[in-house]
């Protein structure tokens, strides 16, 4: 079964209320909460509460791995993962998100496996490792994370496929899907271009189809092979224009990926009407 979810983070800095009404409004099935300084992302009574006023499910939780949320649940990733994972029961979500250590995070890296192993155990959950990024500087790849920004090595049993990471990467979204098999269960559903000459690194996460990584390939890929998961949108949208044109976009997003799992036949490349686009985040 498919379950199509909105990140809150979507529509940052709009509070986390905002971002249920909003997905609600949008059609989406649920939301995937990205944990920050915000409160209410880390109360699963408050979370719960939101849930049922909206009639959403909470498809996911997103570790607090962002910069703003470097003193989230105190400074310890070990620590941290392990309160995501306990939220993630108490509000009936079935996955937490999680991005891979980074190299100077010791400590989180070698415990890192065997810690994502125990919790998935504990509380029957998919702890899903998303694919990351590396950058260019100065005519060297500049690679932050202890494994690489591909988890596929990993022991890990669920993954995670960002299409503005692979595509910061310069790698192929389709090869990803492909390498990772049946360990997919998790799609951030977003778009992104090459990185620039200079090697600007711009995390983009553009609408789907307004860029270059194959998105609609991967999602027809998965729905030959009947997969089952959530693919929530995490889309960066414009800080101006109001609530109709978040709307517009959010809904542009969630009829690409539904076009790609209908039986119609009809070619999800092109995107609807979405006020405006492509554009990309500057």
């Amino acid at each position: 079964m498919i379950r199509h979810g909105m990140s809150t983070s979507c529509v940052y800095p709009l509070g986390t209320r905002r971002a249920f009404e909003l997905a609600a409004e949008a059609g989406y099935d649920g939301v995937e909460v990205m944990v920050t300084q915000d409160r209410v992302t880390q109360d699963a009574d408050a979370l719960r509460a939101l849930a049922a006023e909206t009639g959403l499910d909470i498809l996911s939780i997103h570790a607090p791995v962002l910069t703003r949320t470097a003193f989230v649940w105190g400074r310890d990733h070990r620590e941290k993962l392990r309160r995501s994972a306990e939220l993630a029961a108490a509000v009936g979500a079935s996955t937490v998100v999680v991005h891979p250590p980074f190299r100077w995070q010791r400590r989180y890296a070698h415990a890192f496996v065997d810690l994502v192993a125990e919790l998935t155990e504990t509380h029957g959950l998919e702890l899903a490792v998303e694919n990351m990024a590396c950058f260019q500087s100065r005519g060297l790849r500049v690679q932050p994370f202890a494994f690489g920004y591909d988890p596929a090595p990993l022991a890990c049993a669920a993954l995670t496929l960002d299409f503005s990471h692979a595509a910061l990467a310069g790698e192929d979204s389709l090869e990803i899907a492909t390498r990772y098999g049946d360990r997919l269960r998790h799609v951030h559903l977003c778009d992104g271009t090459a990185p620039s000459p200079r090697g600007a690194f711009l995390d983009e996460h553009l609408l789907p189809g307004a860029g270059e990584q194959p998105v609609a390939e991967v999602l027809e890929l998965l729905r030959a092979a009947d997969w089952s998961g959530s693919i929530v949108a995490e889309v960066h949208l414009p800080a101006t224009g109001g609530d109709t044109l978040r709307l517009a976009q959010l809904r542009a997003s969630l009829a690409f990926a539904k076009r790609a799992f209908a039986s119609t036949g009809e070619n999800p490349k092109e995107s609807p009407d979405a006020g405006g686009l492509p554009y990309r985040l500057a």
